[in-house]
């Protein structure tokens, strides 16, 4: 086993994706491409404010060899955070990426295509896939597919693919086994496997304890393991991770408040929605109350009204119908 520091945290993250080597091997098997050459770009857009939910954003170019042979750069965005966050935060950062003029090619007229890759640290909605890729397809006005002509500089610019890794949902897929026999599995489902929380060091998350037999003979995962290992013998990469920690506590203890306070603000409405159907219910047999009460005073009138015709007296009439005098006098007027 091998003690290495837990790459979901910004800091880490951040000092792996640095090393070409390292980003070389992750997103060639996260896009299933053959990556000839890759370079961080110069801008990074992190949630500096510290005001909501975490974000850490870093820009790749991407020089691909494509199955023809031919070379195409591409721009790969890369987002990961561990919270869940707001959509709008995500299509945010890429209309940055589209309105960044370096993105350009063709003398302009173009954007490079765009890949983008969310590495979240929890699930969304029911989908049950730790890894899912969307990818866009063109038809004709009859729904069939179009490939003659693609793809496009133009197409390719106004649209992108995307690559949306669960990583609560990543938990020994590495190591499962079928028979006794470990699974031959896939060079995704290795790269991935550093990102697996399973591996966490009983409560302390910000270390992961790994079987590096797993990747013996692999040296692009061997390499990977070794600078993560760095990470965690690093002071101020600690530090940094325990900074991180203490702030993504806070937001955790905030969103349990808020969660909290929403539940008690819903089960106030029920009780308030309940009070308004009863009083709803209330007016209602008033209302039907109210009806027959008038419904009875004018079957009332109309036989006080005859009997008065047969010239009885009030009083005669009142006993009559086993009413009070004063009640006959006032259906009278």
């Amino acid at each position: 086993m091998i003690t290495v520091a837990n790459p979901i945290y910004d800091v880490v993250f951040k000092y792996l994706m640095e090393d070409q080597r390292i980003a070389r091997t992750i997103l060639s098997a996260l896009l299933k491409e053959d990556i000839l050459e890759v370079n961080m770009r110069p801008h990074e857009y992190v949630n500096d404010k510290r005001d909501s939910v975490s974000v850490l954003r870093i820009d790749f170019g991407a020089r691909v060899l494509r199955p023809d042979g031919s070379e195409q750069l591409i721009l790969i965005e890369l987002q990961k955070t561990w919270l869940e966050t707001e959509t709008l935060r995500f299509r945010q950062y890429l209309g940055v990426q589209y309105d960044n003029p370096d993105n350009m090619i063709d003398g302009g007229e173009n954007a490079l295509p765009m890949v983008a890759v969310y590495l979240l640290g929890h699930r969304v909605g029911d989908i049950e896939e730790p890894v899912l890729y969307v990818r866009h397809q063109s038809y004709d006005s009859n729904g069939q597919l179009v490939t003659k002509g693609l793809p496009n500089p133009f197409v390719d610019s106004l649209t992108h693919d995307s690559i949306i890794v669960q990583i609560p949902l990543l938990r020994g897929r590495l190591t499962c086994q079928t028979d006794g026999q470990r699974q031959s599995k896939s060079r995704l489902d290795k790269v991935l496997s550093i990102f697996d929380q399973s591996n966490k060091e009983g409560k302390n998350r910000k270390v992961l304890n790994i079987d590096d037999s797993l990747y013996d003979g692999d040296a692009d995962m061997e390499h990977i393991l070794q600078r993560l290992a760095m990470a965690a013998g690093d002071t101020k990469m600690r530090q940094e991770m325990n900074i991180e920690e203490e702030f993504i506590s806070a937001i955790e203890r905030r969103d349990t408040e808020i969660l909290h306070r929403d539940y008690e603000l819903a089960k106030q409405k029920v009780l308030i929605d309940e009070q308004k159907t009863q009083l709803d219910e209330q007016k209602t047999q008033l209302d039907e109350q109210k009806t027959q009460l008038a419904f009875k005073d004018a079957s009332l009138r109309k036989s006080i009204q005859l009997l008065l015709a047969a010239n009885l007296s009030v009083e005669t009439i009142a006993s009559n119908l086993g009413m009070e005098t004063d009640e006959v006098k006032r259906l009278m007027e």
